[in-house]
């Protein structure tokens, strides 16, 4: 039997914040079988505008408890990357939170995610190791993990992620599908400022210089697109010479691939996904372009 919700677990008027897992996954329970969905969304705190989007797409859902999970997940971090100084700003998010009518917040421990002598992991397949996996091995394996380990918790009917981490989005679609979540995995178009850079928690570690040098990447695709009806080379060629303008930025990788992210196709739908380091801050952008055959 479940229990009646009170205003410790659930207050309708306010955002409440969950840290046990056992007990929001008793809320969410009571609220499903009250006929309510869950729609969420999972981040890692660092709250900005890019994150309101995606919560303001999470209250379109019909009939919506929005719940958002804060964790800085240990697991998808390598050695050598920036876990400890990832921003961490748990007060700011709640209010910002509140000021979007969120219902829940999820803000667990890592002792809570991952109890002591937890071993099993999702395994992301091939693609886990292209694109962002062949420069941070390990990565998605650890991303696919933590969301898994969401869904059984928080139970979503709708669980939303922003379109500026592409393969997160694509390889959890995949996993939604090929483990038989009972989930429907929304994409959100990427946030921009009006320079056009992605809004990122990752852009508060870059200097004046550095946050002026990082344009390049949005720019890139935009050249790419802009030429796209010539063909993948021309997109390529495009975007690799605004990229090489810019001395701050550092390449990683420069790739047209299909939407789902296989071999890009010669004419049609495709995606331009790239990365860079400026300065110590590591970046990622893409965008959709629509290839033409050449002839343009």
């Amino acid at each position: 039997m479940t229990k009646p919700l009170t205003r410790d677990d659930y207050a309708p008027d306010d955002v409440t914040v969950h840290r046990d897992p056992d007990r929001l996954r008793r809320v969410v329970r009571a609220l499903r079988a009250a006929g309510r969905n869950i729609a969420l969304v999972p981040t890692m705190g660092a709250l900005h505008a890019g994150h309101r989007k995606l919560i303001r797409e999470a209250h379109v859902m019909q009939n919506t408890v929005v719940v958002v999970s804060i964790f800085v997940n240990p697991a998808q971090f390598g050695p050598a990357e920036d876990y400890d100084r990832y921003p961490r700003s748990l007060e700011s998010d709640v209010d910002l939170c509140r000021e979007e009518r969120v219902g829940l917040v999820f803000a667990p421990s890592a002792e809570d995610v991952y109890p002591p002598g937890s071993t099993v992991t999702v395994s992301p397949g091939p693609l886990g190791d292209e694109l962002e996996g062949a420069s941070r091995p390990g990565h998605f394996a650890g991303v696919l993990t933590v969301v898994s380990k969401l869904f059984n918790i928080v139970q979503p009917t709708y669980a939303v992620f922003g379109e500026k981490d592409y393969q997160q989005l694509t390889l959890v679609h995949r996993m939604a599908r090929d483990l038989n979540f009972p989930v429907d995995v929304v994409g959100v178009p990427t946030v921009r400022e009006p320079d056009g850079l992605a809004l990122s928690s990752r852009n508060r570690y870059l200097s004046e210089a550095e946050r002026s040098a990082a344009t390049a990447l949005s720019a890139a695709l935009v050249a790419g697109a802009h030429i796209s009806g010539r063909g993948a080379a021309a997109v390529l060629d495009a975007a690799s010479a605004t990229l090489a303008a810019e001395p701050g930025v550092e390449v990683d990788y420069l790739e047209l691939r299909a939407p789902d992210l296989g071999p890009a196709p010669e004419n049609g739908d495709a995606r331009l996904l790239l990365a860079a380091r400026v300065g110590a801050t590591r970046l990622i952008d893409n965008a959709a372009v629509l290839l033409g055959s050449g002839d343009e």
